[in-house]
């Protein structure tokens, strides 16, 4: 079941340090490189759905100068071994979130980060998978990491696109904007049945979250129609 969450998650003047090379989708040509939009944006978090995120178990914060936003997790863990449920092995969370942007602009999650502690037993192993795509869009490639026991230690998997390969958020459209995670443990060669192995995505410090960084790029001019002047011609 979805959770409806209607709070503002990012708002304030956008200075994305990361510029967009790439064209937007549905642009004509190259447009102007730019670091952030000049106006405020918003993005709130709409639905939260998974295993791993329970309604309350999942925060979005902004980072302070307003180049990423952070997801932070309470309940986050996948594990197999003594007393775990049978589903216990897989966890996963989706989150839904509504971006409002200054007419005129486009964004592409450009770098992701996600962070957390494993406790594998040696033989097991564990992974973090990860997507995220516009409503309406195709997804994108899904990004798996493994780590193997014995480990005893925090993770971190960072998630890279090159800025060719940017997925743009439609000009002039209103795409909610999704993002699926995972993360699965196997118990391999070690015995479930004495020996407890578990991975986690939660916050137990400030350190402990999921990072996804922006970039920023002006949408093209609209192309005038058959017979209409193009904007600011004399009539």
């Amino acid at each position: 079941m979805s959770h409806p969450l209607p709070r503002t998650l990012f708002t304030g003047a956008a200075a994305a340090a990361l510029i967009a090379t790439a064209t937007p989708a549905g642009a004509a040509g190259p447009t102007p490189q730019i670091t952030a939009p000049p106006d405020k944006i918003v993005i709130e978090l709409a639905t939260v759905n998974g295993s791993g995120c329970r309604e309350g178990t999942a925060e979005v914060a902004v980072a302070p100068d307003n180049t990423a936003f952070t997801v932070t997790y309470s309940d986050y863990l996948a594990q197999v071994g003594p007393g775990s449920p049978p589903t216990g092995f897989r966890k996963n969370c989706q989150l839904n979130l509504r971006v409002h942007v200054p007419s005129g602009f486009t964004y592409a999650i450009v770098q992701a980060d996600y962070r957390g502690f494993a406790f594998l037993q040696p033989g097991a192993w564990g992974q973090e998978k990860a997507n995220y795509y516009f409503q309406g869009m195709p997804q994108t490639t899904q990004r798996t990491h493994q780590f193997n026991g014995p480990l005893n230690d925090n993770w971190q998997a960072t998630d890279r696109t090159e800025y060719a390969d940017l997925v743009w958020a439609p000009c002039g459209e209103k795409r909610n904007f999704n993002i699926n995670t995972e993360l699965r443990v196997n118990a391999g060669t070690s015995n479930p049945q004495s020996a407890t192995s578990f991975m986690t995505m939660d916050s137990t410090d400030a350190s402990v979250s999921t990072l996804y960084h922006l970039a920023w790029q002006a949408c093209p001019a609209p192309r005038p129609r058959p017979g209409q002047a193009p904007s600011g011609a004399a009539s």
